[in-house]
């Protein structure tokens, strides 16, 4: 009897939940909200603070906080309202590019599970913060840039000629944040920190300047000079690492380089430079050279030009000869360029068909082995070979030498026809020069190859 009382009492609870339950569902319900902050103003770049009760008498869905810059909804926070009482968040206030003081809406939505729903809207006067300062950090020290007017900010003091950072704003109120700007894009942009790379003509003392409103900002002097000539982006990306410029150059003249502020460290090639102090004197034949600054290298590279492409070796004995391949790299050994000819060297030319390329055994040659090729073109297409007869244009080379001998073939002498191998049992001297002198008569008949150690 108890067991059939306990069965009836339990189905008649599941009914009354049941009623409840329905009862619920077709109520519309009457969510309230108390809100208890104050939203007199505030600035871009805010986090807003709210705290706010909120009840019905049937469930709660969400309480919703958006922002909206006219009509456009530019923040939202959802907070679950899993039952009545008291719930505090904050809410981003956009910090936009260009944006003036103004009048954003500030909106507050309670909805319960029947999508009844509750509104209050404030009217939020917003304005653009102005900071004592920002902060420009850099890798290893930060410097700050002291305010002048409108939202402009600069920091003078000796710095480098280039100089990379993010600029970064101080808090001002208990609600700001901390905001960044940094480079994106080939522009300077809010939120990132990627270092925005200034730079000066000269290292010295000179100012950085930054609007936080438009995001201009300067200096941006990149002028590296040959002869008086501005030297010119090479297109590789966003790198920043090498600059070119083609320009007529005369056997015996200075070659003067301004612009760079470590030049004095760079490593000068002693085939196309004779260096006294400061001093660069062109060694090669007048004639059209590309000269490279790699900035990654530090390293002056020249290569011979014919108009607007790279020279190559013509019938008469003129032209450019270039190196591809291993065991040899300027300005060290490990910047070899392997077998990519875009990495070529170019021989310097002498005048009367006659090219050198110098190398240093253990720093810019290898010791022990060597394996590359002479190339009639910055590009794959005829060579110099070992075989005494060759044909689709490339050419026998002679090579005198008692420590280095070009291949054959691999049949006939067991190195690949045109690549120049260390003889058996022979290496160079580290520390001593070899200079590669090749002679290319009129005609292209009987060239020869000489390595001298020095």
């Amino acid at each position: 009897m108890k067991l059939l009382t306990y069965k009836i009492l339990f189905l008649f609870s599941v009914i009354l939940l049941a009623s409840c339950s329905d009862d619920d569902e077709k109520k519309a319900g009457n969510p309230v909200m108390d809100i208890h902050s104050e939203f007199n103003s505030a600035m871009y770049g805010d986090s807003l603070p709210f705290t706010i009760a909120v009840s019905d008498d049937v469930p709660l869905s969400t309480l919703k906080a958006r922002i909206y810059y006219g009509s456009e909804k530019v923040s939202e926070v959802v907070i679950r309202t899993k039952a009545n009482g008291s719930y505090s968040d904050k809410i981003y206030v956009p910090f936009y590019k260009d944006m003036a003081d103004g009048k954003a809406t500030l909106e507050f939505v309670l909805q319960n599970i029947n999508f009844t729903m509750n509104t209050v809207t404030y009217d939020l006067p917003v304005t653009r913060p102005v900071y004592p300062y920002l902060t420009f950090v850099t890798a290893d020290k930060e410097y700050k840039m002291l305010h002048t007017n409108g939202h402009n900010y600069e920091l003078t003091t000796v710095l480098p000629q280039k100089i990379g950072g993010y600029i970064k704003t101080p808090k001002v109120t208990d609600q700001g944040n901390e905001l960044t700007f940094g480079w994106e894009s080939e522009a300077i942009e809010f939120g990132s920190t990627n270092f925005i790379t200034f730079s000066n003509l000269t290292a010295g003392e000179y100012t950085i300047l930054f609007n936080t409103k438009d995001y201009s900002a300067a200096p941006f002097i990149i002028a590296y000079v040959v002869n008086g000539v501005e030297m010119e982006k090479l297109a590789e990306g966003d790198s920043e690492e090498r600059y070119k410029r083609d320009l007529t150059l005369k056997q015996g003249e200075e070659v003067r380089v301004e612009g760079i502020d470590d030049f004095s460290e760079w490593w000068i090639d002693p085939d196309f430079f004779a260096q006294e102090g400061d001093k660069l004197t062109f060694k090669p034949i007048d004639g059209k050279y590309r000269i490279i600054a790699d900035f990654g290298r530090r390293y002056l590279k020249v290569e011979a030009m014919s108009g607007t492409t790279f020279a190559s070796l013509q019938e008469d004995g003129s032209g450019a000869i270039w190196i591809v391949g291993e065991g040899a790299g300027k300005p060290t050994l490990k910047h070899a360029p392997s077998w990519n000819p875009d990495m070529s060297i170019c021989l310097a030319p002498m005048g009367n068909g006659k090219y050198v390329a110098s190398f240093v055994a253990g720093e810019t040659i290898g010791v022990n082995s060597i394996n590359f090729v002479f190339i009639h073109q910055k590009a794959w297409g005829s060579s110099f070979k070992g075989a005494e007869t060759a044909s689709g244009g490339n050419l026998p080379l002679t090579v005198v030498s008692d420590l280095i001998f070009i291949g054959k073939g691999q049949n006939a002498n067991g190195v690949d026809d045109g690549n120049l191998a260390l003889m058996a049992d022979k290496t160079l001297t580290e520390g001593k020069t070899y200079v590669f002198e090749i002679e290319v008569p009129a005609g292209l008949s009987g060239c020869k190859l000489t390595v001298t150690e020095k």
